[in-house]
């Protein structure tokens, strides 16, 4: 495709454009023709299992990976041949938080200062902004190493933002960090939206994914479904039954691969079973699963959540790369 061609397939209002975008290793296609666009200003969710090609298409938009194939705009820079122009417009937070442990807070700031080039009046105005949005002011002289890991989370947000870059792109962001501290930076994240940042994060946490405008659903290198979590939710047929029982994780393995039982899996302490015919299914569960010695309570039809329709999809799709 032409650089043309890729500008008609998004509009201004894009920050990223990508079309038929695949990165190849030998024999292995690890993104395999991937097409999307994220508007300007929202938050672009990738969800998928580890191997299905997140942080490789990450990679090529932010200039660290060269494409094998296709095409890519980010900030108006191409992909393929813009890569530096590309990390000057971007922030980009890694799985691994990229902050030096032998360095202070403020050190830290100051080394993404100079990579950035952000100095003077604006490095100090910067720098202090950055203190304040992560609740650092008073341990900018603590060493980076010495701090719990939801702080070293919010302090790597604040310096990849550092710059304000338009864009800011976020792999695995909160991995490994506890629930509260999840949800405070997303607090951030939707801070940065409503200043105008465009947001792309990948995630495998379901109740992050519901925080973003838009998700795309990546398994095995390819985008297999991508739309707002309402519409995503409404595109899966098969009904769902919630069913209470005493020991679910047994019941959900003596479930697989029963005729009728298209699948079961553990939902909090719950079972989310899907079926093919909720009567049948009601009568059949308790005395299957009695015979099993696991008692049963309220077997109720519910709607189904991302993290359903997620593993609907990822099965229809031959499922996730084993390993």
């Amino acid at each position: 495709m032409s650089g043309a061609s890729l500008r008609a397939a998004g509009t201004s209002d894009d920050a990223v454009v990508v079309q038929a975008l695949t990165r190849r290793f030998g024999d292995f296609v690890a993104v395999d023709r991937v097409t999307f666009t994220v508007s300007a200003g929202e938050i672009f969710g990738f969800l998928g299992p580890n191997g299905a090609g997140k942080t490789t298409t990450i990679k090529m938009l932010t200039g660290l990976l060269a494409p094998t194939s296709g095409e890519g705009r980010v900030a108006g820079f191409d992909v393929r041949t813009q890569s530096e122009s590309i990390k000057r417009h971007i922030g980009y937070m890694s799985q691994l938080f990229s902050l030096y442990g032998d360095l202070t807070v403020e050190e830290n700031i100051g080394f993404f200062g100079g990579l950035y080039e952000v100095t003077g009046p604006r490095f100090a105005e910067r720098r202090d902004w950055v203190l304040e949005m992560a609740g650092l002011t008073a341990h900018r002289k603590q060493m980076t190493a010495q701090l719990p890991l939801g702080w070293k989370q919010r302090l790597a947000l604040g310096c990849a933002v550092l710059h304000e870059p338009p864009i800011l792109f976020l792999d695995e962001p909160t991995s490994g960090v506890d629930p509260v501290s999840r949800r405070a930076f997303w607090e951030l994240i939707h801070q940065l939206t409503a200043g105008g940042t465009t947001v792309f994060v990948s995630t495998h946490y379901m109740e992050e994914a519901e925080y973003c405008d838009r998700l795309a659903l990546m398994n095995r290198g390819r985008v297999i479904a991508l739309d707002r979590p309402p519409a995503l939710r409404e595109q899966m047929a098969e009904p769902i039954l919630e069913v209470e029982a005493s020991d679910a994780s047994a019941a959900a393995q003596a479930l697989q691969h029963h005729e009728g039982i298209i699948e079961a899996a553990m939902f909090g302490r719950a079972l989310h079973v899907v079926v093919e015919d909720v009567a049948w299914a009601t009568a059949f569960l308790p005395p299957f699963l009695a015979a099993r010695d696991i008692s049963t309570g309220a077997i109720r039809r519910v709607r189904p959540s991302l993290e359903d329709v997620f593993v609907s999809l990822v099965r229809r799709e031959g499922g996730a790369v084993a390993g």
